[in-house]
């Protein structure tokens, strides 16, 4: 807590002020005075009464010394700088801003912003000069008329009525506890000692012959503490009155000016009356001196005091995207770049007046936010949990990171301090097991060996996993294990690479991987940059392609992007640039980018995945603009993901339950109301994606995706579809040859009665006569004839439709009755 002294009283002022007259001596203790104030006040008085023998000796040094050391020895250490006396390195607050230059979060070991003096009103910096040392200007480091004055009045009194430190012992003061990292070195900052006076007024000294008074007066306004949290006079003007230190009037200047001497006591938000009575002490001081009009300080003392409070929290609890910040502040914290040790990178974080700019997008961050908390809302009665992470394609830059929660202690429902979007190393998350958004992987290895989309496989009912082996050319694979399809996708015929994909065939994707190769599959994913979202290297089982890692939204956003990038993969980034307290740039991580797959492989993965949102699994999922993506469900239904892009925009959402997906599965599930019965990648994390892709590039202009080399084509779209033959009337057996021979199974369903066609003949086929995929199960139903209604005759012909007019003004015409 800073000391005041307001100088000489009984003196004319420099700049021609009239006479000062005597005070009365101000009462420290007011009937709010806290008993610990009150000690710390009473062992200042009781040790200035010690110090005073000591300080007048201090004062002779320069003619009196010890034996052996002569006085022009003992003059020059005195008057010598110290080599431990940095005056740099106050701290200062950093902000965290978003690409827009909103405010994100601001952190701060000390709610400080430095700045010039220019930047702060003249009667504020006069207010401080009145109340605080009305000589600074006249006397050099040690006032030694002003320190008897003090010390006779305090020792008459028996209570601490003047200060004896001006403005320079008071900034070494401050700036000595302010740099004081331990408990040691705080202790010996503030401690009633003969040896810590020396030590400051050997630094006042030192200050006084290194910068001028207008300098020494910028940085102890910088460095006073103001009360409640706010140090310096510009987050003071901040916090109390909204505006910046320049903006400050006469009533706010000498309020702030009065808060300095005792900032606990004068603190205008606790003590308001004390604080009042402060300001008009400093009022009165000021028209005394003659540093404002007397009239003018009447004026400002019958005002009351208006405060306007800017509370500002340091960290991202209170931050608007708080699982971003997180990311960010864990970036700083953990990343060597900022510093060799955590220490050194906190302390960077927190005292370093930085402004980190950071690649989030204020609109794409609200659409995100908006879309997980409607579809999973943060105190849900499932207790589900929802998580999406947005990058942009090309760049890396993370342009949204949600969760749909608080951050907070995961006991208090609707928090967590868990960043389920983001890998451990920046959010805690251990990761969740991906599903079927893995099998991208596996199309994007079968692509980039050369395989055209009408490539076809047999996409078995059950799959036995043998015959793999991993990239150390180890068998793996359980000759006793049988993989089935997930309740999304459908097997027992056979599929293209377009088809497979769109219906998200398990057994269709594990029978591709064995013929691309477990190894190729995985290098494909690694080339994407996924790993495990404990940063270890996938692991390697013929299930890969079914998504069996756990992995973050974050990493599958950004292999996704790569798509829409045409190959490019970038490593996500948050941090564009950052500058420290005096405006020079600090070395961040910059763009990491490569070619990671061939455009023509690039396009025809956004060729087929474009497909699963107009006829596959997430069909209708669409968002009126070019767009790809893959549903994933994940075994049991323990957690479900959407991941899909445009060339502009990249995002994955995953939504499962924190408790442990596989003990709290997501099948019959309802959450606030709405029942959902077993919830796929298409059930509520397309949703979200829908909702929250649709808001980030609204107002936008759309890109469009490349079309894939011709060679893709060779075999067909892998959409051809055969002609089906019309076997309806025809025996069995002749059917079932008939079809085959066009390129189809069947399946023979019950018999069915028909008076179309004769008993023993076909009589129902699915799907009927016209075209269908290759490959594709016809079911048939055989007639068993008809039975005979007597009723029949008597029945009479059938009644004639009759057609409804149109009303008037609907152009529909309604269907025949």
């Amino acid at each position: 807590m800073p000391a005041g002294a307001d100088g000489d009283p009984g003196n004319r002022d420099a700049r021609g002020g009239a006479p000062e007259p005597p005070r009365r001596p101000r009462r420290v203790f007011t009937s709010s005075t806290t008993r610990a104030e009150k000690a710390r006040a009473l062992r200042g008085l009781g040790a200035l009464g010690g110090l005073a023998g000591f300080l007048v000796a201090l004062m002779l040094l320069p003619t009196a010394c010890t034996a052996g050391v002569g006085a022009r020895d003992t003059a020059r250490w005195f008057d010598s700088e110290p080599v431990d006396l940095t005056t740099s390195g106050v701290p200062q607050r950093s902000r965290i801003l978003a690409a827009d230059g909103s405010t994100i979060a601001t952190f701060f070991y000390q709610n400080r912003v430095d700045v010039p003096l220019d930047k702060i009103a003249p009667v504020a910096r006069q207010a401080v000069l009145a109340i605080e040392d009305s000589r600074f200007y006249e006397h050099g480091a040690i006032d030694l008329q002003g320190t008897l004055r003090a010390l006779a009045s305090n020792l008459s009194s028996g209570q601490v009525t003047q200060g004896g430190s001006g403005i320079t012992q008071q900034y070494v003061k401050n700036l000595l506890l302010t740099q004081a990292d331990s408990d040691e070195e705080r202790q010996r900052a503030t401690a009633v000692t003969a040896a810590r006076k020396v030590r400051e007024l050997r630094y006042a000294v030192a200050v006084e012959e290194k910068y001028s008074k207008d300098e020494i007066l910028r940085r102890y306004l910088n460095i006073a503490y103001y009360g409640d949290g706010a140090y310096g006079i510009e987050a003071a003007s901040r916090h109390y009155f909204s505006k910046h230190a320049s903006e400050l009037n006469l009533p706010e200047a000498a309020l702030l000016a009065g808060v300095i001497r005792y900032p606990y006591a004068y603190d205008p938000t606790r003590h308001p009356g004390e604080a009042r009575q402060r300001r008009d002490t400093v009022l009165d001081r000021m028209a005394e001196l003659g540093r404002v009009d007397p009239a003018k300080a009447a004026a400002a003392k019958r005002k009351p005091i208006k405060l306007d409070i800017d509370n500002v929290r340091s960290g991202c609890v209170s931050s608007k995207a708080p699982f971003f910040c997180d990311y960010v502040q864990r970036e700083i914290l953990t990343n060597p770049v900022f510093g060799k040790t955590d220490k050194e990178r906190e302390k960077l974080l927190k005292r370093g007046g930085l402004t980190i700019r950071t690649t989030m997008d204020p609109r794409a961050q609200k659409a995100a936010q908006r879309a997980v908390n409607k579809h999973v809302p943060p105190k849900n009665s499932a207790h589900k949990a929802a998580a999406e992470a947005m990058v942009e394609p090309g760049t890396g830059e993370i342009k949204a990171m949600v969760v749909d929660r608080k951050l907070g202690p995961d006991k208090e429902r609707g928090k967590t301090w868990i960043n389920f979007a983001a890998d451990a190393s920046h959010g805690s998350s251990i990761g969740m097991q991906a599903g079927s958004t893995f099998k991208a992987f596996t199309l994007a290895a079968a692509l980039d060996e050369g395989m055209p989309f009408g490539t076809r496989l047999m996409a078995p009912r059950e799959f036995t996993p043998v015959g793999f082996r991993n990239c150390d050319g180890d068998k793996v694979g359980d000759p006793d294990a049988s993989l089935r399809n997930a309740a999304d996708g459908e097997g027992g015929k056979k599929f293209s690479l377009v088809t497979g994909t769109h219906h998200s065939v398990n057994t269709f994707f594990l029978a591709l991987e064995k013929k691309v190769g477990l190894c190729d599959t995985v290098k494909m994913a690694e080339k994407l940059g996924m790993k495990q979202a404990n940063g270890k290297p996938l692991e390697e089982y013929p299930s890969f392609t079914l998504g069996f890692n756990p992995v973050s939204p974050l990493r599958l956003a950004s292999a996704y992007a790569a798509f829409g990038a045409r190959g490019k993969y970038c490593k996500p980034i948050a941090i564009t640039s950052i500058k420290d307290a005096s405006g020079h740039k600090l070395k961040v991580p910059g763009r990491d980018c490569e070619q990671a797959i061939d455009e023509d492989v690039a396009d025809a993965v956004n060729y087929v995945l474009r497909g699963v949102l107009t006829k596959g699994t997430a069909r209708g999922m669409g968002i009126g603009r070019p767009a790809a993506g893959k549903t994933g469900t994940v075994d049991n239904f323990s957690a479900a993901w959407f991941a899909g892009y445009t060339p502009d925009l990249a995002a994955a959402v995953w939504v499962g339950d924190p408790r442990g997906g596989y003990k709290h599965p997501m099948e019959n599930l309802c959450m606030n109301g709405t029942c959902y019965g077993a919830v796929f990648g298409a059930t509520i994390p397309a949703p979200i994606w829908q909702q929250s892709m649709s808001g980030a590039l609204r107002g936008t202009d759309a890109s469009s995706f490349h079309r894939p080399p011709s060679h893709y084509f060779s075999k067909g779209s892998g959409e051809d579809r055969a002609k089906v033959p019309d076997v309806r009337g025809m025996k069995l057996d002749d059917a079932v040859a008939k079809l085959r021979d066009a390129g189809f199974t069947t399946n023979v369903s019950t018999q069915v009665e028909s008076r179309r066609y004769k008993k023993g003949t076909v009589a129902e086929m699915s799907p009927g006569p016209g075209s269908a995929e290759p490959g594709s199960t016809i079911t048939l139903r055989v007639s068993k004839g008809s039975k005979k209604r007597d009723d029949d005759d008597r029945r009479g012909p059938p009644t004639p439709p009759v057609t409804i007019p149109p009303l008037p003004g609907d152009p529909a015409q309604q269907a025949p009755a």
